[in-house]
């Protein structure tokens, strides 16, 4: 059984020599100092995670977790667990959302059974089914402690290969009709806040829906009553294999030393679980976007991200964290362009404070 203390002291700290030296290649670079704001920043991280100040992020990949959740029982989504698969086998086709966002961008896109109700009918979507979907989180616990570290193991066993194929960037995803209202659920037991402020709208609840999606948020935290000191608690209770996985890996990122972007509002809940569990995979992670889901600055705060994007976006499936990628390597260019000594213009002067 995966051993969370053993895999919080495998990960290393970031390694600082290559980011001094990714800093002082910015500050090198024929433009003024820090111009380029928390893009510089993130290329310095992604310098420390791999330990080379060459940042090389040509291959990389998107990977989607998809599994359902027992709350669907409790009439909280538009569609049912059946569109889960469909959505899955859609990305496995290369014809979804995410598949559009990923071409021109060059991403690989793979979706992964982590938990699906319904098998997936392509062979393309890889299988690393726990179980057919999770218990209804308003009458009781999702799932079990051990299958939750199952999932978590999966996540990270994921990264693992991804990296021996040579990806050097992952971008996290989900799909899973169902888990906005388990990721409010998680997000008021682990920040301590009320139903309303942690549970929207979904996919676009009407104002009745919405005030009974409110109750069964209400209802999961009565049934279960997770100690929010105890995330792998949290998350077995009310959580879903999709944020199980995902927060594989996210620590998958930090044991494997791949850097992860973070998307949006369920992904934000599996990366603070991930990080309560295992403090020392924060720096491994990108946050990407800020979500228009009501607890999403709460979750970012929480982690002390700062999205680069505020585009009010809430589509799911990973969108959000591969709109980062193609301004990563945007920046990237201008990392590799042109300094100070090829155009004989005085350099500005880097602040000693």
């Amino acid at each position: 059984m995966l051993d969370l203390s053993k895999t919080n002291a495998e990960i290393r700290p970031l390694d600082q020599d290559a980011m001094a030296t990714a800093r002082d290649r910015w500050n090198a670079v024929a433009k003024p100092i820090a111009s380029l704001g928390k893009l510089e920043t993130l290329v310095e991280q992604v310098a420390g995670i791999a330990g080379d100040p060459d940042v090389d992020i040509a291959k990389r990949c998107a990977v989607i977790v998809c599994s359902d959740n027992g709350v669907v029982a409790e009439g909280v989504t538009q569609g049912g667990s059946e569109v889960t698969s469909a959505i899955a086998g859609n990305i496995a086709r290369g014809v979804s959302s995410i598949n559009s966002l990923c071409e021109p961008a060059g991403i690989e896109v793979m979706a992964v059974d982590l938990g699906m109700e319904v098998p997936p009918t392509d062979p393309r979507v890889i299988d690393r089914n726990v179980a057919r979907g999770t218990g209804d989180i308003a009458l009781g616990p999702a799932m079990t402690e051990d299958q939750a570290l199952q999932a978590i193991q999966v996540g990270m066993d994921l990264v693992g290969g991804l990296k021996a194929q040579g990806h050097r960037l992952i971008a996290a995803g989900e799909m899973g009709i169902g888990n906005t209202t388990t990721s409010s659920a998680m997000t008021a037991a682990l920040l301590g806040l009320g139903p309303q402020e942690v549970t929207g709208r979904g996919a676009g609840l009407s104002d009745r829906d919405y005030r009974h999606k409110v109750d069964v948020v209400r209802r999961a935290l009565e049934v279960n009553h997770p100690d929010p000191a105890d995330p792998l608690e949290v998350l077995s209770r009310l959580g879903g294999f999709d944020i199980a996985g995902l927060a594989g890996i996210y620590l998958g990122a930090g044991v494997h030393r791949v850097p992860v972007v973070v998307d949006g509002f369920i992904c934000d809940v599996a990366a603070l679980t991930a990080v309560r569990l295992c403090p020392a995979c924060r720096d491994y992670l990108l946050p990407s976007h800020l979500s228009a889901e009501p607890a999403v600055q709460a979750l970012t705060d929480a982690l002390g991200f700062d999205p680069v994007i505020h585009a009010g976006m809430h589509l799911g499936e990973g969108t959000g964290a591969v709109c980062l990628v193609p301004l990563l390597d945007m920046a990237l260019s201008l990392y590799r362009g042109t300094t100070y000594a090829d155009t004989g213009i005085a350099a500005y002067e880097v602040d000693p404070q």
